[in-house]
């Protein structure tokens, strides 16, 4: 039997439905208000009992967000997830809602720490060929090219 794209499917529609919930603001809660919060992305179980959701946020003031932020915006998600798998199931239009399981994701932040080191690496340009050959000059030197 074949594999289903019926979860990746479904994991994306998922996304689309609780970014447009935080755009239109239909989650009240004040934790929220402090960042911009995105759904990175969703992956649904096989058999389509759970969906993880991946969330990021970005604070407005300046400065990453500290581990207690990241929890109170996790604990925010908790607190309206009955209200989002009520939107989710009156969108989705599937039988069963899957089990929503919230978690912060760190890709970003992990990847701005790596832009971070790389940018302090300082490697003059002229000491590393990198294995290209070696220029030749565009006109040759010779008069032996020219006819007279």
């Amino acid at each position: 039997m074949g594999k289903s794209h019926r979860p990746q499917r479904m994991g994306e529609e998922m996304r689309k439905i609780l970014s447009d919930m935080l755009m239109r603001g239909q989650l009240k809660d004040p934790r929220f208000s402090g960042a911009m919060i995105s759904v990175n992305a969703v992956e649904v179980t096989n058999d389509g009992s759970y969906a993880t959701l991946y969330v990021t946020a970005l604070p407005f003031g300046s400065g990453p967000l500290t581990a207690e932020q990241k929890k109170e915006i996790l604990a925010a998600f908790e607190r309206s997830k009955g209200h989002i798998r009520t939107e989710i199931g009156k969108n989705l239009k599937a039988r069963h809602v899957p089990e929503l399981i919230f978690k912060y994701d760190e890709s970003l932040e992990y990847g701005a720490k790596m832009d971070a080191i790389l940018d302090k690496i300082e490697i003059p340009a002229d000491d590393y060929d990198y294995g290209l050959p070696q220029e030749e000059s565009a006109a040759p030197d010779d008069e032996e090219y020219f006819d007279d």
